[in-house]
């Protein structure tokens, strides 16, 4: 029997995974080529991977990563497999980001993501070049 709780638990925890999806297949990651957003850029897919990885590893887990970097290679039509290698690298910094960290101070945890997006990126690039 569902109740309230029941649904809200379930809608909490697959809420990554379909964000994930959706922006993987809606390649939102393009909102530079608006007129006002020139010298603006985010990846929104890295910073979902990396605060759960952080903070609820049990809701995202690397099959869904990993698909979703194929889903975004396919839309945006880059070679199979360099996003998904991107956000597994991001993925597997936060897990050590993780399991190193003594105390967990949102702060500290934020200043520890310009290394894995520098990590990232450097796959990435490396992949693409």
């Amino acid at each position: 029997m569902f109740n309230f709780k029941n649904i809200k638990e379930f809608i909490l925890k697959s809420l990554p995974v379909f964000l994930l999806y959706f922006l993987s297949i809606s390649s939102f990651e393009n909102i530079k080529e608006h007129p006002n957003f020139t010298l603006f850029s985010f990846n929104l897919h890295m910073i979902i991977i990396y605060f759960y990885t952080l903070k609820y590893p049990e809701y995202l887990g690397t099959g869904h990563i990993f698909l979703a970097g194929i889903i975004n290679d396919v839309v945006i039509g880059i070679p199979l497999g360099t996003s998904s290698l991107s956000f597994l690298v991001m993925c597997f910094v936060t897990s050590y980001i993780r399991n190193v960290t003594l105390r967990s101070k949102m702060t500290a945890e934020w200043f520890t993501f310009i290394p894995a997006i520098f990590f990232s990126n450097l796959i990435y690039f490396l992949i693409i070049n």
